[in-house]
């Protein structure tokens, strides 16, 4: 029984985006981290700021950091010293003239159109107009012809109109008169325009560093650029959950063991760079945690680390026949392996993927309700242990564009019936673990997976993937043989190093294979061939030949936006 105790939820938003930037010239080559930013990271503060009685934990990666931060001082220096902009998408906003090539416009029109259809598009009839002009003469032999330079401006202006957060949509004046005037934007009203973004992207990182110093959010971190911890220490360990998985012709990732502590430590040391602490938490790239990584995680001074649902029953079922009833009410308490003091939190996949899939479709307020009462049953439950925690564990920025209105209202009932009910407290995971006077649980065994499906195969395990970890490991062999070779200068070194980082990130593996969408494929395998080549060019050694041909094709279809719907967490 729970003896009148509340009990503990913890929310927590992971907020990730991959380096986009190309190392060697600075320009981005896809602009997610910017709109992201303006639309999700910027609205999820809001929501936080005006309800002080909820309290979360926050993830934000430190390749995302770094870029929200390039992006504010670069627009501080455009509006400053006239320096052009490094994304081509803002490049166009701020431009005085629309490019006259055909293959130009056919680009702007292109990123103008990666918007969801119904909540984004549709919402506006001034955007959605401009849209169907477009399906109207893109047939036509002449293209782009049909259009002048003032439908290239109005449909720029709208997407990032469309992109922008909704509390900024209703309160900021600006804004307010750009959604009235709907057509005819001037080079005034675009300059309006990115002053907007300019003090949004300037102003996210303070606003979190103010509510973590409120004690109203816990901030954790994740390594560095995202990539799979498990995999880099051993390729083997995608075998623990899937037992006959194809692996790459490698057998394993070449100094994988110190490539994952230098993730680990530089990590730690930019969030401390940008917050003024050291984070107490870690959520591991996608969630993907194995005995060997908590390990690596605990010996860098971290006091927890959370993963998926899936990895926790995967490991009791594997190391004990306990009966289902009493798994089920061990799944929402901390754990701690052998030997191990760091705590380790699991994903309640079901309510975190009920906020992640399904309640898009839904009116908020039954939303809420539902998971209200979702939360009640488990309270409810007799066999319910007084130390309870769920974890609600998701993406802090991709679900929203599939609610109405960007999750306003959602959210906004979510923190005030959680915050507010009888029956629960929110909490983060340092706050709840100063507060238990009880050893957490003991896991025999971890079998090494992911917030996905409990498994790494979503990274290694099919052809596409698998060639994709052979390129990287061709690619640190070469560059372990020019390092080792004391040839390369301390600045060359320093860029490779961050080069390689990049390469390393979990993103691209996402994406290889054909259930993607063919768009995505597309976007994402051009930009792993890109760096590897970076890497390469850094490390002045030949390039192989199959970087210059693609090696992954997708066959699904694309998603609105341009970003990854993932259900749980992810960019």
């Amino acid at each position: 029984m729970r003896a009148n105790k509340k009990l503990k939820v913890a929310l927590m938003w992971h907020m990730h985006q991959p380096d986009y930037r190309d190392l060697a010239t600075g320009i981005y080559q896809q602009p997610w981290v910017y709109l992201h930013t303006i639309k999700d990271y910027i609205d999820m503060a809001m929501h936080l700021e005006s309800q002080p009685q909820a309290k979360v934990v926050v993830n934000i990666t430190p390749i995302l950091l770094e870029q929200i931060q390039d992006y504010a001082d670069h627009l501080v220096d455009y509006f400053q010293n006239n320096t052009p902009l490094r994304d081509p998408l803002l490049a166009a906003l701020a431009s005085s003239t629309i490019p006259p090539s055909e293959s130009q416009r056919l680009d702007i029109i292109h990123w103008c159109s990666r918007a969801h259809k119904e909540n984004t598009i549709q919402r506006f009839p001034a955007y959605d107009r401009l849209i169907n002009i477009w399906e109207k003469v893109k047939e036509g032999p002449d293209g782009t012809a049909y259009l002048n330079d003032q439908y290239f401006v109005d449909i720029l202006v709208w997407y990032h109109l469309g992109w922008m957060a909704e509390h900024v949509r209703r309160s900021d004046i600006r804004i307010k008169r750009l959604l009235e005037k709907e057509c005819q934007f001037d080079l005034h009203d675009r300059q309006i325009l990115l002053k907007v973004i300019s003090e949004l992207l300037n102003s996210t990182i303070p606003r979190y560093r103010a509510l973590a110093e409120s004690k109203q959010v816990e901030l954790s971190t994740t390594p560095y650029t995202h990539p799979i911890i498990p995999l880099l220490l051993e390729f083997d360990s995608a075998r623990e959950a899937m037992q006959d998985a194809p692996l790459p012709k490698h057998s394993h990732y070449p100094g994988g063991k110190e490539r994952a502590k230098w993730h680990i430590n530089k990590s730690i040391a930019i969030f401390e760079k940008y917050f003024g602490f050291a984070p107490s938490g870690c959520w591991p790239s996608e969630g993907a945690i194995s005995k060997e990584t908590c390990e690596l995680v605990q010996q860098s001074g971290f006091k927890w680390i959370a993963s998926g649902g899936g990895v926790f029953w995967n490991s009791v079922n594997h190391s004990s026949r306990t009966a289902q009833s009493v798994q089920e009410r061990r799944a929402h308490l901390p754990n701690q392996l052998p030997g191990q003091e760091i705590t380790c939190f699991f994903r309640d996949d079901n309510l975190s993927d009920l906020i992640g899939f399904e309640y898009s479709d839904w009116h908020a307020d039954d939303a809420v309700a539902n998971l209200v009462r979702c939360l009640e049953d488990i309270v409810r439950n007799d066999d319910i242990d007084p130390d309870s925690i769920v974890s609600i564990i998701l993406d802090g920025e991709n679900a929203w564009e599939h609610y109405p209105h960007n999750g306003y209202y959602f959210l906004r009932a979510l923190y005030k019936q959680l915050s507010g009910h009888a029956e629960f407290e929110l909490t983060t995971y340092s706050d709840y673990l100063a507060e238990k006077n009880t050893p957490a649980q003991t896991l025999p065994n971890m079998v090494a997976g992911s917030w996905v499906y409990g498994t790494l195969s979503t990274w290694i395990g099919c052809k596409d993937k698998n060639i994709g970890w052979d390129m990287l490991c061709d690619a640190k062999r070469c560059y372990d043989e020019v390092v080792g070779s004391g040839k390369i200068s301390k600045e060359i070194l320093a860029k490779a190093k961050d080069q390689l980082a990049v390469c390393e990130g979990s993103d691209w593996f996402w994406w290889f294979g054909d259930y993607n969408s063919a768009e995505s494929v597309s976007d994402f395998e051009k930009l792993y061939r890109h760096n590897l080549s970076n890497l390469y060019h850094l490390l002045d050694y030949p390039l192989p030949e199959y970087l210059s041909s693609s090696f992954t094709y997708g066959k699904g279809s694309p998603e609105g936006g341009g970003s990854m719907r993932r259900g749980g967490v992810h960019n």
